[in-house]
């Protein structure tokens, strides 16, 4: 039984766990569009256990995925059950509680796969106080892959980060000469668009703005429409940054740099300056600063030392790395730098929880393996 699993291991029906399926799909939506939100997904079903709505959260400040299923299911929601990738909110925010509009509606069952870290479980007890049957832990396992970013930054109080890295057999991210174009091949550039698409902001750091001029945008995301850009981080604490690089005079997307810079101005071309707290370490204050700002998902995409320095300080919650079949042999440029290992056992280790072929190369997706148990 999954933790958020109710204590009396509740059977749920065939209707139900089509319907959750169907809610962690819609949730998927939500990727990247509702920070500081979490993804929800909500399916409505008549008092005969039939579907009569559905819908999922579309942005932040909007209504929620049962208001959008209630909506949906009209009078039908009268006596039926609401299925529910997340526990449904009690309080007040810039909507009205979401335990508030199920009552109104007359829904008598809610099925809910995930507990929400920031209730501390009122939610569900509400909807129970009011004589609603409420059973957990349907299709946990998938709900929370969906939500797992925001699920992590609701414990952590700063932005869920996965590092990308593309590197070929032997870790190397560009040939001896400089040459980087292109480690990997189409396909697993699509699907780093992909990322893009589905995260808050992108980071990457002051070396690889200097040696590279990235754009950092969402692009080539299968036609996808997207309402915004994620914003363009870039962790620069001497402020290295040209005004006229690209993240900072373009205007493709909101940009913020972050930097122990105290006194000046507080833009850099059209990027914001973000100074970090000087009474903590800057990649810890960095995180801190973006999570104030609404920040929950961050795709960290370079460089090395980046890289390093957020392993090294254990801040990394995700790695995928895209593995190209090709070597560039000991004078490449490697992925990741900085990071001071004495021996085997002090090694961090990593748990593979995913891995799948992409064109020539591999996509592999890991966590720390203390990652569940923090």
């Amino acid at each position: 039984m999954t933790a958020d699993a109710s204590e009396d291991a509740p059977t749920f029906t065939q209707g139900e766990r089509a319907a959750m399926r169907r809610a962690v799909s819609l949730a998927r939506r939500g990727l990247g569009t509702v920070a500081p939100n979490p993804v929800v997904g909500a399916v409505i079903l008549d008092r005969e256990g039939r579907p009569a709505g559905d819908g999922w959260h579309r942005q932040a400040g909007g209504p929620h995925a049962e208001i959008h299923a209630l909506r949906a299911a009209g009078p039908l929601a009268a006596g039926g059950t609401a299925v529910v990738t997340l526990e449904p909110c009690s309080r007040q925010g810039r909507t009205g509680p979401c335990t508030r509009a199920l009552l109104d509606a007359g829904i008598r069952r809610v099925v809910y796969a995930v507990a929400d870290p920031t209730l501390a479980g009122q939610g569900a007890a509400v909807l129970r106080r009011a004589g609603v049957e409420v059973r957990s832990g349907l299709l946990a396992e998938q709900a929370a892959e969906v939500n797992h970013a925001w699920l992590a930054a609701a414990v952590t109080k700063r932005p869920h980060v996965t590092l990308k890295l593309a590197a070929t057999l032997d870790g190397r991210i560009a040939a001896r000469d400089g040459s980087s174009r292109w480690i990997t091949g189409p396909a697993a550039r699509r699907d780093t668009h992909l990322l893009r698409d589905r995260t808050d902001a992108i980071a990457v750091g002051s070396t690889t703005v200097l040696a590279d001029d990235p754009q950092l945008t969402a692009r080539d995301t299968a036609g996808r429409p997207r309402p915004r850009q994620p914003v363009r981080v870039v962790f620069d604490r001497r402020l290295r940054t040209p005004a006229d690089a690209r993240l900072a005079s373009d205007g493709a997307a909101p940009t913020w740099i972050l930097t122990t810079r105290t006194a000046g101005e507080e833009r850099h071309g059209t990027a914001e300056l973000i100074t970090a707290d000087p009474g903590e370490r800057f990649l810890t204050a960095s995180l801190h600063a973006l999570y104030d700002r609404g920040i929950r998902s961050l795709l960290v995409e370079g460089g090395a030392t980046l890289a390093g320095a957020l392993l090294g300080e254990a801040l990394v919650d995700r790695i995928i790395w895209y593995s190209a079949a090709r070597l560039l042999g000991p004078d490449g440029a490697p992925a990741v730098r900085g990071l001071d290992i004495p021996t085997c056992a002090a090694a961090p280790n990593f748990r593979i929880i995913a891995a799948r072929r992409l064109g020539d190369d591999l996509r592999t997706v890991l966590e720390p393996e203390t990652a569940r148990g923090k």
